[in-house]
């Protein structure tokens, strides 16, 4: 069941969702997906500040979006409620959308991408162009899979 909870400190900022995605990326990828390690601040809570734009959608037929973290829910230009359980297709325009599904068929077979770029749409229309983003697969400590995640820090708006 998705979490329909804003995170914060109430709820630990989602912790068990953000070790999945901190998980996957350092198994997939060989290296953490945050370079700092403050001792105070949970890697939760880190994620959910994190200058770069964190997303994650779930496993469905039609993803549905999950997570973001607060600098994704600023560039896309959504609230939490409005975003997580949005259809993630739905973040790229319809003449990009095909672009996008190949990239996560890819993204399926090899476990990540990295460097992707392509172009987004945000809730009120901006389109921006992310670039140097790495896309991954998320998949607990038993191998079941539960989606995607893709973290960038680069975007251009058009």
């Amino acid at each position: 069941m998705e979490n329909l909870t804003l995170p914060s400190a109430e709820n630990y900022f989602l912790a068990q969702h953000a070790a999945l995605i901190a998980d996957s990326y350092q198994k997939l990828l060989g290296y953490s997906l945050l370079v700092d390690d403050i001792e105070n601040i949970p890697l939760a809570e880190r994620l959910f500040n994190a200058p770069f734009a964190l997303l994650s959608h779930n496993n469905e037929a039609d993803p549905l979006f999950n997570y973001a973290n607060a600098q994704a829910l600023r560039l896309f230009e959504f609230d939490w409620q409005e975003l997580i359980m949005l259809p993630s297709r739905l973040s790229a325009e319809p003449i990009n959308q095909s672009a996008r599904a190949e990239l996560l068929a890819q993204v399926n077979t090899q476990g990540f991408i990295k460097n992707y770029q392509g172009i987004r749409i945000s809730k009120t229309g901006k389109r921006f162009k992310i670039s140097e983003a790495v896309v991954w697969n998320l998949v607990d400590e038993k191998g079941t899979y539960h989606g995607q995640a893709a973290c960038f820090s680069n975007w251009t708006f058009l």
